[in-house]
């Protein structure tokens, strides 16, 4: 059963309230002299009410002119003028201020003018009050379709920050997915790069110099073993396994002698200064970029040599990796490792520079901030 709305029941009560005032008159009235309109009008203006809701102009007219019809032609003074008090609340509740003013300001200047003229007479104390009734019911509707108003747009805010909230969450695991990936691109590219010169040089001295082979392939296990280890825990990162599981170390300067022998050149490293404060994300960024250029060295440049430079002064730490091999390096500074080296230095704030050196060989400069922008770094 469909349940009637508050809007419907004030409405009925009303309409009972009214209805069964005018009969009270009507039964306790000595005379009982009355017409068709003693009943017309008052069914005409408790109909309608019912219908304020959803028409609130149009049943605010004719509740109004029916009361004025009433008081004016009947022969009983029933308790009629309530309605149109009502309706007045509603029309300024739907947002019909205007209208309600005016006709609210019609009815009482049509009182006026019949006292004037002589049609009815009207204490001045119950013009007074009528003319409050009228002033409290409009202000009272305008004041609660304000405050609905109020309440509406604050839902609406509280959904939309939800909804920011939700989109912010997942911009957030974009960004850290694809950071994960290019975690990922870094330490497979460099490791089985390294596995790939390894293999090579295994099968080049296997017959020769079956020692050099030995230790190829005991760098392979190695690394191999590494590799998998890092991607064990890349994944573990995805799929949120539990934190508590092992994982190996994270690339840092503070494993520069491991990055170093990770990549099975000859490096010469050069240190200016402390490596110790650099900030989480520069301190990752620095060791991939490192690693990176290392394994671009061991696949493309034709030597098996390399220098390392890392200065850290004046608010920036400047890594410099240069090799004199005859070989080019990613197409002159075009391949997707050069391209990865690039967006972490910018990330940061920082630039990166590779291409080939006049002297010959290849060189990578990387200048990385060590004062992070407030809104950090991705």
């Amino acid at each position: 059963m469909r349940r009637l709305s508050t809007s419907t029941i004030v409405s009925l009560v009303v309409i009972a309230a009214t209805l069964a005032g005018t009969a009270l008159i009507f039964a306790t009235r000595g005379d009982k002299q009355t017409n068709i309109l003693d009943w017309l009008l008052p069914a005409i203006a408790c109909c309608v009410v019912l219908l304020r809701e959803r028409y609130p102009v149009g049943t605010l007219i004719v509740v109004m002119v029916s009361v004025s019809a009433y008081y004016r032609y009947a022969g009983l003074d029933g308790p009629l003028g309530v309605l149109p008090f009502v309706n007045l609340y509603t029309a300024a509740d739907r947002g019909h201020l205007s209208a309600a003013i005016a006709v609210g300001a019609a009815s009482l200047l049509g009182m006026g003018l019949g006292e004037l003229g002589g049609v009815r007479h009207v204490e001045n104390t119950l013009f007074l009050m009528i003319t409050g009734w009228e002033v409290a019911a409009i202000a009272f509707g305008s004041v609660t379709r304000s405050r609905r108003l109020y309440l509406r747009a604050v839902e609406q805010r509280a959904l939309e920050a939800e909804h920011s909230k939700e989109e912010e969450a997942r911009r957030r695991a974009s960004e850290e997915r694809l950071r994960i990936a290019r975690e990922l691109h870094d330490v497979l590219g460099h490791n089985i790069s390294m596995i790939n010169v390894q293999a090579a040089a295994a099968l080049h001295g296997l017959k020769k110099r079956p020692e050099d082979a030995e230790t190829a392939l005991r760098t392979i296990k190695d690394t191999s073993k590494e590799t998998l280890r890092e991607l064990r825990t890349t994944l573990g990162v995805l799929r949120q396994v539990d934190e508590d599981a092992p994982t190996s170390p994270p690339d840092s300067l503070a494993r520069l002698d491991a990055l170093v022998a990770a990549s099975g050149l000859e490096v010469r490293t050069e240190l200016s200064g402390p490596l110790d404060a650099v900030p989480a994300e520069v301190d990752l960024a620095a060791a991939r970029i490192i690693s990176e250029s290392l394994t671009n060295v061991s696949r493309h440049s034709g030597t098996t040599q390399a220098t390392l430079t890392i200065n850290n002064a004046s608010g920036n730490i400047v890594i410099c990796v240069e090799d004199d091999g005859p070989g080019a390096t990613y197409d002159e500074g075009s391949g997707f490792g050069l391209q990865g080296m690039r967006e972490r230095a910018t990330a940061l704030g920082g630039t990166l520079e590779a291409g080939p050196r006049a002297e010959g060989g290849f060189r990578v400069v990387a200048r990385l901030p060590l004062n992070l922008p407030s809104n950090g770094a991705g």
